[in-house]
């Protein structure tokens, strides 16, 4: 059975004109000279003065009625010029002419050249008008009426055009002296002129011809019908999000919009426009992109290389692809804020719509060093694109966060502007986003380490919170649960966010993110630890304590992909400041775990920066708190009781690393009392050894390669450094010490 797709392209496919019955516009006007018999030569825009005279002159314009031609001035009041009586010329008039006629056949959707036969020569004072009437054929191959308003000072006098159920209105009111006002419609067209209010119009008037019978203004109302009867099965059915219809010309971003559409693109957009508006289906335009990469091949000719670059690679396999919609554009012409959709394939109509068209452009990367022969492509095409109103929320989600979470945002800040009124349609809206959202949160996305800056997930929360949905609170807590994009930088919006629940649901909360992160985010869940002992009252967070304390115990991974994060001052802060409030037992134990692992929470890089940090706050000195401090007391006590004195020779330490005969060497120098300075001349691979075995030791040597005779020699000038960073940490160490007691 055909796909809503496929049969969508069907009923579309005998659409080849414009919809379009009637066009209108401006053209910037090179002035004709105008020559009327009986006055003259007339002056654009036109004076009052001259209005008069033409009116003096001119006859009464007639309407016909089946054979009659008749004058009644309840009818028409108008006056007119023939054609024998009126002169046209200026060099430049037939390019303002062939500019006109070439849009109202684009408009029209004329695929043939159509010609213009000057018919006559209107005016218009005030009062005048022309009642509801249909053109008759005046010629052989008219098939519509062009009418040109030259510039002059008037009010009202729109042009109101009508087929079949639906009606165009122009204003063809033009006072600037460069422009003209044009309309054309199908002969077929009931159309009329609503009275002059004020001033003068005066208006050329063409029959338009083409070669073959005439054209009648386009109906498709068997396709219309089918079209509407589809999108309403659609919108009530299961089917694709969304339907992408592929447009046959091509579009830039500048000239994309529905009124420049060109013939049969025209065309489908009007039927698709009338039946989208009848089947509560939203319609847009926008540029279809396609961007493949992968590897090439280099293709070879007999047994030599063809050198030119299109011929050397081909396409071997796509690696990666994006198919995306962008540059939207409204029915009414306006831009939308709609960011980048991807498109699935069961949303092309006709389906496979894009196997066999060219890219637009097609790159191609030489192989470097380890990386092989590459391509990049791109295609891009104009699509009508198509939803049920009742599914924007759907198809927009399909952008993902950086689209959604603006648009609630909007939402969120239009209902809170409104008094925010909790039975609102506009909360609605935005809860059945935000439903949706929490739905399709991304999970598995997790951060490197202990980032700071909230994520999106704060964003998300803070909206949620504004908008006081528990239901959808808990929700999306239990998203970031399962191991969503989260950081340390998110614990406030979620500690704010499980306030607004009960204290079961909070502590169940924290309970989950904690269980489902601290494997790999164990900082990040210290401190939400603390946040929540501090912000939520009576919580008993025991068991999200045990969790935290659990995976201190617990040996990182060193294989895994998901491996602790290495936990720092900050963490050590957190988490004994969290668990004094909770359970002091199990913070002196915790404390406990963590001096028994100096690899892991060593002293100087760790815990006396935390003791510092607990000192500096004027925490209480709870037990654990204590024994901590002790602990580091003790550690810098006796680092501050070694002795410290400045070298008295050039004897410097000789643990090296390496005992090969060339590193033996240098032993021998760093223990030499009375050399300061040593040059290895020896190949290159020799020197960098020794170099590195200087910097892996830790020698208290400065380097350097002088590239003199061969072969080249690594001068190594011994120095004090180990000295300088004792005499630096033990400064250090007297004020860390000060600080603790």
């Amino acid at each position: 059975m055909p796909s809503i797709t496929a049969k969508l392209a069907s009923a579309l496919g005998s659409v080849r004109r414009p919809f379009a019955f009637a066009v209108s516009g401006r053209a910037e006007l090179l002035a004709p000279d105008l020559y009327v018999e009986g006055v003259g030569r007339i002056a654009l825009p036109l004076l009052p003065v001259q209005a008069r005279e033409l009116v003096a002159v001119a006859e009464r314009a007639p309407f016909g009625r089946g054979s009659e031609t008749l004058v009644d001035t309840d009818v028409r009041r108008t006056w007119q010029f023939t054609a024998d009586r009126v002169r046209i010329e200026g060099r430049h008039w037939p390019r303002t002419l062939e500019d006109i006629l070439g849009r109202v056949a684009d408009g029209l959707g004329i695929g043939d050249t159509i010609r213009a036969e000057f018919y006559k020569l209107l005016v218009y004072d005030e009062g005048s008008f022309f009642a509801s009437h249909r053109d008759t054929e005046k010629t052989d191959g008219m098939f519509a009426t062009l009418v040109i308003v030259l510039p002059s000072q008037s009010e009202g006098g729109e042009l109101v055009v009508r087929h079949g159920d639906r009606e165009e209105q122009f204003d063809l009111s033009v006072a600037e002296p460069a422009e003209a006002a044009f309309a054309a419609f199908y002969a077929d067209c009931v159309h009329e002129v609503l009275p002059i209010r004020s001033g003068y119009r005066v208006a050329l008037v063409y029959n338009l011809m083409r070669e073959g019978a005439p054209l009648a203004a386009p109906r498709y109302d068997g396709e219309q019908a089918r079209v509407t009867s589809l999108l309403r099965f659609w919108r009530n059915e299961a089917g694709p999000a969304k339907i992408v219809y592929p447009l046959e010309h091509a579009y830039t971003p500048a000239a994309l919009g529905f009124d420049g559409l060109k013939g049969a693109d025209a065309g489908a957009a009007g039927v698709l426009a009338a039946a989208a508006e009848d089947s509560d289906v939203d319609l847009h335009l926008a540029l279809f992109t396609i961007e493949e990469s992968g590897w090439a091949e280099v293709v070879y000719r007999g047994s030599s290389w063809r050198h030119s670059s299109e011929d050397v690679f081909e396409v071997g396999e796509v690696t990666d692809r994006h198919v995306g919609l962008g540059e939207w554009r409204r029915p009414d012409g306006a831009v939308s804020p709609l960011a980048d959709i991807p498109v699935n394939e069961d949303e092309l109509s006709p389906p496979a719509s894009f196997e066999d068209i060219e890219p637009d452009e097609e790159h191609f990367q030489e192989a470097t060093g380890n990386e092989g022969a590459s391509f990049e492509r791109t295609y891009s095409r104009a699509a009508l694109v198509l939803w049920p109103r009742s599914q924007f929320f759907a198809v927009l989600c399909q952008a993902g966060l950086d689209a959604t979470l603006p648009f609630l945002e909007d939402m969120v800040g239009r209902w809170t502007a409104d008094d925010g009124a909790s039975d609102g349609p506009v909360r609605q809206e935005a809860l059945d986003l935000a439903g949706r959202m929490v739905s399709d949160w991304p999970v598995e996305h997790w951060p490197p380490g202990m980032r700071q800056e909230p994520t999106q997930a704060t964003r998300m929360l803070r909206l949620l919170a504004t908008l006081e949905d528990s239901d959808l609170i808990r929700a999306f807590l239990g998203r970031i649960a399962a191991g969503g994009d989260y950081c340390a930088g998110d614990n406030d919006a979620i500690v704010a966010a499980a306030g607004l629940l009960s204290i079961e649901q909070s502590r169940t909360a924290v309970e989950r993110i904690i269980s489902g992160n601290v494997a790999r985010s164990l900082c990040s869940c210290g401190n939400l630890l603390l946040r929540a002992a501090e912000a939520i009252p009576d919580a008993r967070l025991e068991v999200a304590a045990r969790l935290v304390t659990g995976a201190v115990a617990k040996p990182p991974e060193k294989h895994s992909f998901h491996r602790n994060e290495r936990p720092d001052a900050y963490f050590v802060v957190d988490l004994v400041t969290a668990l004094d409030r909770i359970d002091p037992d199990l913070s002196d134990q915790t404390v406990g775990l963590i001096l028994g692992r100096p690899a892991r929470y060593n002293f100087d890089g760790v815990l006396v920066p935390a003791c510092c940090r607990l000192a500096g706050t004027g925490a209480t000195r709870s037990p654990a708190i204590q024994r901590l401090l002790a602990a580091c007391c003790e550690h810098l006590e006796n680092r501050i009781a070694q002795p410290l004195e400045a070298p008295r020779d050039w004897r410097r330490s000789a643990d090296l690393v390496c005992d090969c005969p060339d590193c033996a060497e240098l032993g021998r120098f760093l223990d030499n009392p009375e050399r300061e300075i040593w040059t290895f001349k020896a190949a290159k691979d020799r020197r960098g050894h020794v170099e590195s075995t200087i910097r892996q030791s830790r020698s208290d040597v400065d380097v350097a390669t002088v590239k003199r005779g061969s072969p080249h020699g690594l001068v190594c000038t011994k120095n004090s450094r180990s000295y300088e960073e004792r005499v630096l940490q033990r400064k250090q160490d007297l004020e860390n010490l000060a600080t603790l007691q």
